[in-house]
């Protein structure tokens, strides 16, 4: 047997994070390994107009985060607007990393997170991932199928529970959330499918989802949203638009009403 080459103590210790200051908001971030950290160093760079976005609220209102990954939007929404989030992430890891991110920023009361996905039907199914790694995206829920809507190589398949937004909000759980945030890796169409009578609501004030120009449906989807009164910017969905690599064509899209 070989010894820890650190004490048992030291090794229960090790738990890295990472300490962002805002205004008068500070937001911590559990980092515990390389990809983590990554998101953490590219949050204000990757997607600079998501945070734009998010520094409209008010501090009275409800963010629901659908594919939140291991919490990034979700934990600095919280934490620098003072609003309350429900948060759905069905992958085990980052859902596990997700919650300690609550516990450690004092968010226990103000932040729900589901171990779940959203769609446009309700039951269990399966959901394929990419990898199995902490940080991880680009899995699939009910259907092994990538970005693209091409059928994709999976490492892991985890057992899963999906629902609509609509159901959620007519039993209750979640209210209706003034804004709402979709990136679900190719499957928003769905995601909107199930949320029909949520968006038809006045109180959804915006919407930011992940769109790949590229996929019929995707497009069906700006109609969609379009149609209920919501417009987006065109310099923001440019600034936001891939224009080469493997995500060619992909940009997110900042509805608003």
């Amino acid at each position: 047997m070989t010894a820890f080459p650190i004490s048992t103590e030291e090794y229960e210790k090790l738990n890295p994070v990472v300490t962002l200051n805002h205004a008068a908001a500070t937001v911590q971030y559990c980092t515990p390994n390389k990809l983590t950290a990554w998101r953490v160093n590219t949050l204000f760079s990757k997607e600079p107009y998501t945070l734009e976005w998010i520094a409209e609220f008010g501090g009275d209102e409800v963010l629901v985060d659908i594919g939140a990954n291991v919490g990034m939007y979700t934990v600095w929404a919280a934490r620098t607007r003072g609003i309350k989030v429900f948060a759905f992430e069905p992958e085990s890891q980052n859902y596990a990393l997700l919650n300690r991110k609550i516990l450690l920023n004092g968010l226990t009361e103000q932040v729900r997170a589901y171990c779940a996905g959203l769609s446009n039907e309700t039951g269990f199914s399966d959901m394929y991932l990419s990898e199995l790694k902490i940080g991880g995206s680009c899995h699939a829920v009910g259907d092994p199928r990538n970005f693209k809507l091409e059928p994709f190589e999976t490492q892991l398949v985890q057992g899963c529970h999906f629902t609509t937004l609509d159901a959620l909000v007519a039993q209750g759980t979640v209210p209706v959330p003034n804004h709402i945030k979709i990136d679900v890796d190719g499957f928003e169409h769905k995601v909107i499918q199930g949320a029909a009578a949520t968006l038809e609501n006045r109180q959804v004030k915006s919407v930011l989802v992940e769109v790949n120009t590229n996929l019929a449906e995707h497009q069906d989807l700006i109609v969609r949203l379009t149609d209920l009164g919501f417009s987006v910017s065109q310099e923001q969905v440019a600034s936001a638009l891939h224009t080469e690599g493997v995500f060619e064509g992909v940009a997110d899209h900042v509805f608003r009403r």
